[in-house]
């Protein structure tokens, strides 16, 4: 019985990333979403308030977060994994953050496609498909 749960939420924790890519228009703040669905490099950047995509970005990288947690804590229970992937995550925000802002001020019209990778690394759970087969592979270790 305890699979079957265990299932249960990784599907609902996986659904949830799905549900947060499909209404990111409506949730977020992010002048920069349709911005990069077009041809970016001919285009000066949108405009944006700088302290709103903060919050945006903050809010949506944390939604991000908990659910990639959850997610581990489902697959693998075990909490000190799970505290070791929080401290990771809270570092790469704060690296993240400090990259794209610093792309965005100093290097605003010649870098834009860094501007996109690390954005994306910012909206996107892409830490959590390193992490998974990073943890799993430390448990076979051991």
């Amino acid at each position: 019985m305890t699979h079957k749960f265990r299932f249960i939420f990784v599907l609902l924790f996986v659904v949830s990333f799905v549900l947060i890519r499909i209404y990111e228009d409506s949730l977020f703040y992010d002048p920069f979403l349709n911005y990069f669905k077009s041809d970016f490099n001919a285009l000066p950047l949108p405009v944006y308030d700088s302290v709103r995509l903060f919050i945006s970005l903050l809010f949506r990288y944390g939604l991000n977060t908990v659910l990639s947690l959850g997610l581990i804590f489902s697959l693998f229970k075990d909490i000190g994994i799970v505290k070791f992937a929080a401290i990771l995550y809270a570092f790469f925000l704060v690296i993240l953050v400090f990259s794209f802002y610093t792309t965005i001020y100093f290097y605003a019209e010649r870098n834009n496609l860094l501007l996109f990778y690390v954005r994306r690394f910012l909206i996107q759970p892409i830490f959590i498909l390193l992490f998974i087969p990073a943890f799993y592979y430390q448990k076979l270790q051991k």
